[in-house]
């Protein structure tokens, strides 16, 4: 055991000496070098101290077999059982041959155990142990006459679980017909949507959203299509890590939500398949079909979905410029064509070595038309002069992944070596047409229409390895360590052309182009000890060092980048009785800006409003505490600390002379959120269910902005329920609503926003088929609306989309029911994910 230690510290050691050749030679980074060179044989040694604590003097050998055929039996678990109190010392599985050997046991009484589904338990006589090694008279194990063929699993889960480190919301349990992932996400508490649909977690954007324990590679609009183009019948469960431990990226202040897809480990082939179709003001049709294949030996599984959306988005802005009113209408149509394929499989080599690939393709073209009909009044409220815009664009966004992975089962008592290699391609671009007309108040043409057209690609590539080591040990220790490297490239361009006399003419002041990398090497170790049945512990630590460099070719600045960091974690668990828990975490987290806002390009809307990213981006440092009281399945009480320093939002620049207004994200002092929620699941009758949420939060923010100090607070609150009715002959009525109140976001101060939707679901062929029906926001009223108003920017606006919609969908299940042990592994690639 010492020896394949040191082999794995070794194996640390390289690792870690291969990764510093990729970094800057800069004396601050050679520091950083060294000092992850120290914490990576740090864990080496410590490592090495374990095992050689557990060492002892003898050797304990023996086999098992078939009582019935006298033929040895393989993969049998063996338990090395200490007496009086028989502990638990040690556990092996036996070979081929049905042979187990325990090396190094300490002098003393023991007995055996051994144990194998379809088997009745073996125990042992009494064997002493000294300094020679021990024969152990066979084992022989009797069959079970009643094994256990087929297991069908049926009952209801409850709609929210608290586990140690996260809250795990069951998806299954509600009635999601006509929703897609993104909508699922507003059922957990302490999520929502902001007015652009991006995922709000505890008060804040800064959030890494997973699946299946993989980061989605993409931020913004890219994630927000995504998610649109899974159905939320694919939804399993959603877990949200207001603090996640030291194994997991320091990346998202407000903590990760991992989104688990449904995937069933049961023998033989099995699956599903969904249907939907839906009309707001245009169609929109989805479908997807999920695959399994197991063999025991092999897994098999394939997702495919793809959807038709043909949707809009209404902007109206209010601009007050010195004593004229600018009032704008943004009409967005896109209809895009989504289409996502993962596909992979899963080898068991033996009970110890299991080895597996995943691949995963993302396509999205679409094609967007977008008009903005600007009028111009003065200060007696008389229009002076409009413009009309007209933007019809093609774009398509790509993404491909693939994932290898190996994981080695050291012991049955959790012993396990984990390694992930990743690699990520992204792609997108977009051709657009401008076509700018300005009138009188007369409605005359004041000059001739301004023609502008662009086109801009993206491009990125990731490649992440990482390798994880649990070791549990003692009396409920366990330790976990591992390491991590990440290379990101990221390269954009856009060109912009303007119509004149000679033809089309290169416009300099918006063409540019930007390249981007950064590499990421992390360390982490974490000990944690369950004391008792009621009282658990966890405690770790996680290094970052960071190196990154950019240039454009516009601002001719160079972005040179590189800094050290630790993120300390802490978790502390009680259970007062099965009914009552209690729990407490805390973490420091990071929040690195998105590849997209460090792309110093300007993109325009119209005229008078643009966006533009912002190359000298800092990343942002949280922390967060939160503690959770739940009795049973409800979660009585969440209380939740975040306080950002450095912190990173939108901030509009106003050019009063061209009236332009230019949107750039940029780092301010201070936030700070508290927050008190709570909600959970209550039956009112055996037919009748209620889901409620309530949330009260605090919110500031102080810096300086623009030259003058800016401070705003507010409390604002929320609340949510759903009604879910059992009625005869497998139908189900559901009812939901929710409120939320003004509140501060950044720089926003945010109107109120509520909806109400109601549905319908019939079940038929035994559970395995559903039909539901579900109108959303029944009389329309769900939209965003906000005000700005700091230095010279007066703004109010107003997001109205497709929120009312009429959705019908059919699901199916079918396949096998005998139920396999899932196997579960998240891979390597962290934050680079949610910053693309």
């Amino acid at each position: 055991m010492l020896v394949a230690v040191l082999h794995l510290w070794l194996i640390i050691y390289k690792t870690t000496n291969r990764a510093m050749k990729y970094t800057s030679t800069t004396s601050t980074k050679d520091k950083g070098q060294k000092t992850l060179r120290g914490i990576a044989l740090t864990i080496a040694l410590y490592f090495c101290a374990v095992t050689a604590w557990a060492q002892s003097a003898a050797t304990v050998k023996g086999a098992v077999t078939n009582a019935a055929t006298q033929k040895p039996l393989d993969y049998v678990s063996v338990v090395l059982l200490q007496l009086p109190d028989s502990a638990v010392v040690v556990s092996e599985m036996t070979d081929g041959a049905g042979v187990y050997t325990f090396a190094q046991v300490k002098p003393g009484k023991y007995t055996i155990k051994a144990l194998l589904v379809g088997f009745a338990p073996a125990t042992t006589k009494v064997i002493e142990v000294g300094q020679q090694p021990v024969q152990v008279p066979g084992i022989a194990m009797q069959e079970k006459t009643n094994a256990l063929q087929e297991v069908v699993v049926k009952g209801q889960k409850p709609l929210l679980e608290q586990e140690a480190d996260r809250v795990v919301l069951n998806v299954e349990q509600l009635n999601t017909a006509g929703d897609n992932a993104l909508e699922v996400l507003k059922y957990a508490p302490g999520v929502r949507l902001d007015k652009d649909d991006n995922i709000i977690y505890r008060g804040s954007g800064s959030v890494q959203v997973m699946i299946n324990g993989k980061m989605t590679y993409m931020s913004g609009e890219e994630l927000q299509r995504y998610l649109k183009s899974l159905p939320a019948s694919a939804v399993s469960k959603v877990e949200l890590m207001a603090n996640p431990p030291a194994s997991f990226d320091a990346a998202g202040t407000a903590g990760i939500i991992n989104i688990k897809l449904k995937r069933d480990e049961t023998l033989g082939m099995n699956g599903s398949a969904n249907l939907g179709v839906g009309y707001g003001k245009y169609e929109k049709v989805w479908g997807g079909l999920n695959l399994n294949y197991n063999t025991g030996k092999v897994s098999l599984y394939t997702r495919l979905n793809a959807g038709h959306y043909n949707s809009f988005n209404r902007l109206t802005l209010k601009r007050n410029i010195n004593d004229s009113l600018y009032n704008q209408v943004n009409y967005w149509h896109p209809v895009t064509n989504s289409y996502n394929l993962t596909a992979g499989a899963d080898y068991f080599i033996s009970k110890k070595h299991t080895v597996g690939v995943m691949a995963k393709g993302y396509a999205s073209p679409e094609n967007t038309l977008t008009t903005s009909n600007s009028t111009n009044y003065d200060a007696t409220g008389t229009a002076f002069g409009s413009m009309r815009m007209h933007n019809p664009k093609v774009s398509s966004t790509d993404n491909y992944s693939l994932n290898l992975n190996y994981k080695f089962d050291i012991d049955s008592t959790g012993r396990s070596l984990s390694m992930d290699a990743d690699f990520v391609n992204y792609s997108s671009y977009a051709d657009e047409q401008f076509t700018n007309n300005f009138f009188s108040a007369s409605g005359e043409a004041t000059q001739a229409p301004l023609q502008l057209r662009s086109y801009s690609t993206a491009a990125a590539s990731i490649k992440a390895l990482k390798v994880d080591y649990v070791h549990p040990f003692g009396k409920g220790y366990k330790a976990e360590a591992g390491l991590k490297t990440s290379r990101v490239s990221n390269d954009s361009d856009i060109r912009f052309e303007a119509q004149q006399e000679q033809g089309w003419v290169n416009d300099t002041s918006r063409t540019n182009s930007f390249a981007y990398a950064e590499t990421i090497h992390a360390a982490y170790l974490s000990l944690s000890r369950k004391f008792s049945d009621k009282l658990s512990m966890k405690a770790g630590m996680r290094a970052e060092q960071t190196s990154a460099e950019g240039h454009s070719a516009t601002t001719g600045e160079p972005v040179d980048l590189g800094y050290l960091k630790f993120f300390p974690s802490v978790f502390i668990s009680y259970s007062a009785n099965e009914h009552n828990q209690f729990s407490a975490s805390y973490s420091r987290r990071i929040s690195r800006p998105s590849y997209r806002s460090l792309n110093p390009f300007t993109f325009y809307a119209d005229p008078y409003t643009a966006m533009q990213g912002n190359p000298f981006l800092e990343a942002s440092f949280t922390n967060s505490l939160q503690f959770n009281y739940n009795y049973k399945s409800f979660q009585l009480l969440s209380l939740s600390y975040i306080e950002s320093n450095n912190f990173v939002t939108d901030v509009i620049r106003q050019n009063d002379e061209t009236k332009v207004s230019i949107s750039r994200p940029e780092n301010l002092s201070k936030a700070t959120y508290l927050s008190a929620s709570s909600g959970g699941t209550l039956p009112i009758t055996a037919w009748w269910t209620t889901t409620l949420q309530l949330e009260g939060s605090y919110n500031t923010v102080s810096s300086p902005l623009q030259g003058s100090a800016y401070d705003i607070s507010r409390f604002s609150w929320s609340v949510s329920a759903e009604e879910n009715f059992n009625l005869p002959k497998e139908y189900k009525l559901q009812l939901s609503a929710y409120y939320m109140s003004p509140s501060v976001q950044g720089l926003y101060q945010t109107k109120a926003n509520y909806q109400l939707d109601l549905g319908v679901q019939k079940s038929f062929m035994d559970g395995k088929a559903s039909l539901g029906l579900k109108l959303r926001d029944v009389f329309d009223t769900s939209r965003s609306r906000a005000v700005l108003k700091y230095s010279n920017v007066d703004m109010y606006w107003q997001n109205q989309w497709e929120s009312r919609r009429l959705n019908l969908t059919f699901n199916y299940k079918f396949g096998s029911n005998k139920v396999k042990t899932a196997r579960n592994r998240r891979t390597g690639t962290g934050e680079e994910e949610g910053r693309l």
